[in-house]
């Protein structure tokens, strides 16, 4: 007891500042992506908000650890955010939708299944895994880059070495394609590439620019095979030791930040197509009816596998009509 109080006068006679929140979130994006711009947009109004009572700080391109090994920080509550995207079917399989080829229309599509599908179905799955969702952003529409061939049909991709991220989903998809995927780290993917341990890999083109995959891959294609959301996620125990103020201040920012990210991702997108092309990259438009009759494997799968799948599918493709 003695101890306990002699702790408490020492901290009470602390200055204010030493008392700050010092807030760490991590991603594996570099700089230039949209993952990034968007978490760097989030800190920077968080900051604002608390006006010195917290003070977040971004740390990129997986200074962190992988997505995964963030998570896990983040479960066992090391580390304060991080952004996954892929990664998060490994924490509820449901999230293994977003893994599902040519199923998220548009934004405008992809906001309603965040509104009616993600928060108030899959942010509770996350919370009983010991994570809290913080909002629903942007990694971006994926295409193929390859140092092989121009990929027109999904035959084109048969024994290409392809990165993928960490996600069981995104594995099985390019192996429906007859592509050999291997799954890595971001911030391994240049040096595979650029050693020939891999053919080529699918990203965004903001991240293709922003990793400089462009510098060591030849051909470039559109294929818009998978529009991937991210997802901004808290450790659990760590926010609910958070003082109301700085929860109410984190919620509000990833809120705000979603239709940012969504405008400025649109942009991003146009822009860096065409500096990769301009960098001399060999573009090309993909058959988007053959890759789309190629997935329908995967949607079999997903329906089979994922308790609830087919209804998870049906919902979410009748609000690309429908809307909210």
């Amino acid at each position: 007891m003695l101890g306990l109080i002699a702790a408490m006068l020492v901290l009470a006679g602390l200055p204010a500042a030493a008392q700050t929140l010092e807030l760490k979130f991590g991603t594996t994006n570099p700089p230039g992506g949209v993952q990034f711009l968007s978490a760097e947009e989030f800190v920077g109004r968080v900051n604002a908000k608390m006006a010195g009572k917290a003070k977040m700080e971004v740390f990129h391109s997986g200074q962190l650890g992988s997505d995964g090994e963030m998570l896990q920080k983040l479960k066992l509550g090391t580390l304060d955010m991080s952004q996954p995207s892929t990664a998060m079917s490994n924490i509820a399989p449901e999230f293994g939708l977003f893994d599902l080829p040519y199923l998220v229309k548009d934004r405008k599509h992809m906001a309603c299944i965040a509104e009616k599908i993600v928060w108030p179905e899959l942010a509770p799955k996350m919370e009983r895994q010991g994570y809290r969702l913080i909002g629903v952003w942007e990694n971006g529409v994926r295409h193929i880059s390859n140092n092989l061939r121009p990929i027109v049909k999904p035959e084109d991709l048969k024994g290409v070495k392809l990165r993928v991220p960490q996600g069981t989903w995104r594995v099985r998809m390019f192996q429906a394609y007859g592509a050999n995927p291997t799954p890595m780290a971001f911030s391994e993917v240049f040096v595979a590439l650029r050693t020939g341990v891999l053919d080529g890999q699918e990203n965004p083109y903001t991240n293709i620019l922003a990793g400089k995959f462009q510098e060591v891959q030849k051909y470039l294609s559109e294929t818009n095979h998978i529009y991937t959301p991210s997802f901004p996620t808290a450790s659990l125990r760590r926010w609910n030791a958070w003082p109301e103020d700085v929860r109410k201040a984190m919620l509000d920012a990833g809120k705000e930040v979603q239709p940012w990210t969504y405008e400025v991702a649109a942009k991003e997108e146009e822009d860096t197509k065409k500096q990769l092309i301009a960098a001399g990259m060999l573009f090309n438009l993909a058959d988007r009816a053959a890759f789309v009759k190629a997935s329908e494997p995967v949607y079999e799968l997903f329906a089979k596998e994922v308790p609830g799948g087919r209804e998870l599918i049906d919902r979410a493709l009748k609000l690309a009509d429908s809307g909210c």
